[in-house]
């Protein structure tokens, strides 16, 4: 059930919160402006694009504006107008709002809450509503979503991998390399034990995978059966792929087992070049001119670190 708004006008505009580490401020920069073409330098981001916020690691809620006012009084006053047949809840949102102490904030989700014609259930409400003060004389009142660590679900796994990326990042990777799902075809063509698979299928992302190491390949099948979820993994080198797509992402392998040199570098992302129309790449080393050599443009990067580990990812078209 909607709103029956009278007067109201319903504002087309989100406000995310995010929170997160220093050493991931770039990665999440770069989740922003694949999502949104912008980004913030504060822990709050508004948009006219709606996204789930448990897609990305680092958002933590959205608000979907209905009310925007320039005091509390002025927004008391208009929520008086606003009815819902679903049970609710009203939530002052602390992320991203000026701060106030614990009792003024359940002052204030009480009294807004008493303003709205409907039934309050602070157990099981059907709909959720945020309030922010995000200062300046901005007042926010709207439906709010809060985001689910998906990833964090996905850390425990049948197979670990010591080089894989962490599920936190492969989430955000996922996201950077597809916007819209809908109507995408993806591959992971150096999948290894499946992170980025399993991350990408749970978004509803039609992927597949392929790696040229024949040894971990059921150990990636079971991972991504272990949370319920499918997709084709295949024995290949993706020098020999030829169906085509719309995204690739490829995580370059690094590690001792699986050194490969510039020229294999150069083949590798020559045909990816071939059969996808838009690449991400996170590599460990400077590969800008082999990108370039293969035919690619570089449209967006940012970096991923963990202590003194540094992972590069690069958006190329």
């Amino acid at each position: 059930m909607s709103f029956l708004y009278g007067k109201v006008k319903r504002m087309g505009t989100f406000i995310y919160t995010y929170a997160g580490y220093e050493d991931e401020l770039s990665l999440r920069a770069l989740e922003m402006r694949s999502f949104f073409g912008i980004e913030s330098q504060t822990n709050i981001l508004e948009s006219p694009v709606k996204i789930d916020p448990s897609r990305s690691p680092f958002m933590k809620e959205r608000i979907a504006v209905i009310l925007e006012t320039e005091s509390y009084h002025e927004l008391l006053s208009k929520t008086a107008a606003l009815e819902t047949e679903q049970t609710f809840k009203v939530i002052y949102v602390k992320n991203g709002s000026v701060e106030e102490p614990f009792e003024k904030r359940r002052r204030i989700e009480r009294e807004v809450g008493l303003q709205i014609k409907g039934k309050a259930d602070i157990r099981q409400p059907e709909r959720l509503f945020g309030i922010m003060n995000l200062g300046g004389g901005r007042w926010i009142f709207g439906d709010y979503v809060e985001s689910e660590s998906v990833w964090y679900q996905h850390q425990q796994k049948p197979h670990q991998y010591s080089t894989a990326l962490s599920t936190r990042v492969a989430r955000a990777v996922v996201n950077i390399a597809i916007l819209d799902p809908t109507g995408i075809k993806a591959i992971d063509p150096c999948c290894g034990i499946g992170t980025v698979l399993v991350e990408a299928l749970s978004m509803g992302i039609d992927i597949v995978g392929s790696d040229n190491n024949p040894v971990i390949l059921a150990g990636t099948r079971e991972n991504i059966a272990y949370f319920g979820l499918s997709c084709e993994v295949k024995f290949e080198d993706m020098r020999n792929i030829t169906k085509h797509y719309d995204t690739a992402i490829i995580d370059l392998p690094y590690n001792l087992c699986s050194v490969i040199s510039p020229e294999v570098q150069l083949e590798m992302l020559q045909s990816a070049r071939r059969f996808a129309d838009k690449v991400v790449v996170v590599t460990v080393e400077p590969i800008d001119e082999i990108l370039l050599v293969a035919g690619f443009n570089i449209v967006d990067r940012g970096v991923a670190k963990k202590g003194v580990f540094i992972r590069e990812v690069i958006v190329c078209r």
